[in-house]
């Protein structure tokens, strides 16, 4: 039996239920200083004066900086990092300064104490369909294609037999990790050298936008993430509180300086998933086959940095269309930047998309899953290349039988349990098969008959730790015990960031070249000392396939005929994500998106109170996730498989394709239980009601 594939139980999971695993503000640093952020109160402007003596004058506080005495940064090319620099306030929330003292309770005290005083200017942060400033950004995240046209669609919509012509919204949403963002920063001006503990998903990519900014060579920067408490993209790069703490070190030089942003903090400065509005065009024949499809989307950005949102990209090749057509437009305002937020652009682009299909299903008189199977599309429509390993309908057929779909009756309102309204609903889910580049991997193997396996990826609770140990016992053919993987240190290995469902990918396929190329120089008795360092090999497929992991999602929705109060009493997901590694941590990462796709449905809301320019919503509170009382019968489905050009392992990403569609199945039961179409997230009461 081969490692990969088992239910290895996770190999850091001893230390975190003992409480022993160091996070990145729990490292036992000694002499510590803390330091609480500034924040600016207004929405747009300028700070005018900033009045520190009551806060210097406090026991215990070492230091106040501020954008009048701020160390100068050697880089201001990202706006989103340029802290400090002058007074000009872009969005409510911006950090325009610190305070550094004994304690953390001192340090927060300490900030109560400044007064600033502003020369406060008009503002703009409301995002809407019309807005004057739309523009179109050069590409969308990453790199895509900002407009896409295929044909004649507005003819092909005109001539169509069915047409469905609707708008869908998504709010503003917010990464909300159990971990907050932190750090602990050190400055030793001998070098000088900078040491980083920090709660990120890439320590490679904090070196060297640190680097960069304080005009450092990345040698002097050693970064360490052991163990990291969540992401979801929030993490997938340094934010303003990295800079200010390193200029915070700076002030102090020698002392290490630890900030751990507030719950509250962390809704105004580490990126949110912009709102979309989405105008989905859906043109069909009698039978149901696809005829056109426009999808153009209008998301918001800063006007500190520009960040696009790819939310269109999927509908450019999921299904099968003679003419199709798609868009962003952009509207800065004078907010924080969006950002990562998992699954971004494809998890509100297939809410959207995927509740269009269901609309026109009904429309056409046809089964949501057999109008899916119609328009199957034999190649990638984008580019005409064949596919990887597209099992789609599989998903589909598979989830169908499993979740008892034959027994629906296909009219809305047909079933009932007493005061509730029962409904089906099934949705598509997609996510591209991504690789990320920069990694190597070192393997040496040592005198007590083990190897060392070394990179420098980060486990934010994934289970990296396990799966990457598996992936290495099979590719040196030992057992497991005999890997010591070491990880999340910058002076390891380099290796790319945790994030769009790439990081096993690129890893693992590393790890595979690395114990090749050990092999070929040691042979298969190696002495102790043998090492062999590899780099991260091509992958010639990866230009001539359509390479996507697959899923269907399937949910059951109870409403309240008297309430409008929505339950999900049933879900279950089917993926086709290539070869599992680790059964038992794709089952958590796959639930863990379902349930976060739950919360999207039915609860996740930031509210921005435009008169002043802030999320208001800034806790557990007031922003709502699903609970223990909101999660159903869950089951994660994966079918047997093996990507032959995806890389050695023949898997693909799995980690955020369990939230993208599993919004849009849960909208689409309720639709079916009550017969009113909600096309605005979340779904609430009072949208129900009176429909």
């Amino acid at each position: 039996m081969t490692a990969v594939g088992t239910p290895l139980t996770r190999l850091d999971g001893p230390a975190k239920v003992r409480g022993t695993a160091w996070y990145a503000f729990e490292y036992p640093i000694g002499d510590a200083l803390y330091l609480h952020p500034l924040q600016a109160t207004v929405a747009r402007g300028w700070v005018s004066t900033m009045d520190t003596s009551a806060a210097e004058a406090l026991d215990g506080v070492h230091s106040v900086i501020t954008p009048f005495d701020a160390p100068t940064l050697a880089d201001t090319s990202d706006g989103d990092l340029t802290v400090l620099q002058d007074e000009l306030v872009h969005y409510r929330g911006q950090l325009i300064g610190g305070v550094i003292a004994d304690s953390a309770e001192i340090a927060r005290q300490a900030a109560g104490l400044v007064v600033v005083e502003y020369d406060e200017s008009g503002h703009d942060t409301e995002i809407r369909a019309d807005h004057p400033g739309l523009y179109r950004p050069e590409t969308v995240n990453p790199d895509y294609d900002t407009d896409t046209s295929d044909g004649d669609v507005e003819a092909a919509l005109e001539n169509a037999a069915v047409l469905v012509d609707e708008t869908y919204t998504t709010p503003h949403e917010h990464n909300s990790p159990m971990e907050p963002h932190a750090t602990i920063a050190i400055w030793d001006h001998d070098g000088p050298r900078l040491t980083l503990y920090d709660s990120t998903q890439g320590v490679h990519v904090v070196r060297q936008q640190i680097a960069t900014l304080f005009g450092i060579d990345e040698e002097r920067i050693r970064v360490i993430a052991k163990n990291v408490g969540g992401g979801f993209g929030s993490k997938g790069a340094p934010h303003s509180h990295n800079v200010l703490a390193v200029m915070a070190a700076q002030r102090v030089a020698g002392r290490p300086v630890k900030l751990a942003l507030t719950r509250q903090q962390m809704f105004a400065i580490v990126g949110y998933r912009t709102p979309t509005i989405q105008h989905l065009r859906l043109g069909a024949d009698r039978d149901g086959r696809l005829t056109a499809l426009s999808h153009a989307v209008v998301e918001q950005t800063a006007s500190v940095k520009e960040y696009a949102e790819q939310t269109a990209v999927s509908a450019r090749m999921m299904y099968a269309s003679e003419t199709r057509e798609t868009s962003h437009r952009l509207a800065t305002l004078d907010v924080a930047v969006p950002f990562w937020m998992r699954a971004p652009g494809e998890c509100p682009g297939m809410f959207a998309l995927e509740s269009a299909m269901d609309e026109l299903a009904v429309a056409c008189g046809l089964d949501p899953i057999e109008l899916r199977v119609r328009n199957e599309p034999a190649v990638e429509p984008a580019t005409g290349n064949p596919w990887s390993n597209r099992r789609l309908v599989e998903c589909l057929r598979t989830g169908a039988e499993r979740f008892g779909w034959a027994d629906r009756d296909p009219e809305p309102r047909g079933r009932t349990d007493g005061e509730w309204l029962v409904g089906t609903g099934v949705a598509s889910a997609v996510y591209p098969a991504m690789t990320m580049s920069g990694n190597s991997v070192r393997i040496e193997y040592t005198a007590d008959a083990r190897y060392v396996v070394q990179i420098g990826a980060v486990d934010i609770g994934t289970g990296t730790w396990t799966t990457l140990t598996q992936i290495a016992a099979d590719a040196l053919d030992c057992p497991a015990d005999e890997i010591d993987l070491q990880i999340g240190d910058t002076d390891l290995p380099s290796a790319s960031v945790e994030g769009g469902s790439s990081g096993i990918s690129s890893w693992g396929a590393t790890i595979h070249a690395a114990a090749q190329a050990f092999r070929d120089e040691h042979s298969d008795s190696p002495i102790p000392g043998a090492s062999t360092t590899a780099e991260q090999p091509e992958n010639s497929d990866a230009e001539n396939f359509g390479m996507y992991s697959f899923g269907a999602h399937f949910a059951e929705a109870r409403v309240n005929r008297f309430t409008g109060e929505v339950r999900v009493s049933r879900m279950l997901g089917v993926f086709s994500v290539g070869t599992v590694i680790n059964p038992a941590t794709l089952r958590s990462q796959l639930l863990g998106g379902m349930t976060m796709g739950l919360s999207m449905a039915l609860h996740e809301e930031s509210v921005r109170d435009h008169r002043f320019g802030h999320i208001v919503t800034q806790d557990f509170a007031s922003y709502h996730i699903s609970c223990h009382a909101d999660i159903p019968d869950m089951e994660a489905v994966a079918l047997d498989d093996f990507d032959e050009h995806a890389n050695p392992m023949g898997s693909r990403g799995a980690g955020e394709i369990g939230i993208v569609g599993s919004a849009a199945a849960i909208a689409n039961a309720v639709f079916h239980a009550t017969g009113v179409r909600v096309r605005d997230l979340p779904i609430t009461c009072d949208k129900l009601l009176g429909g």
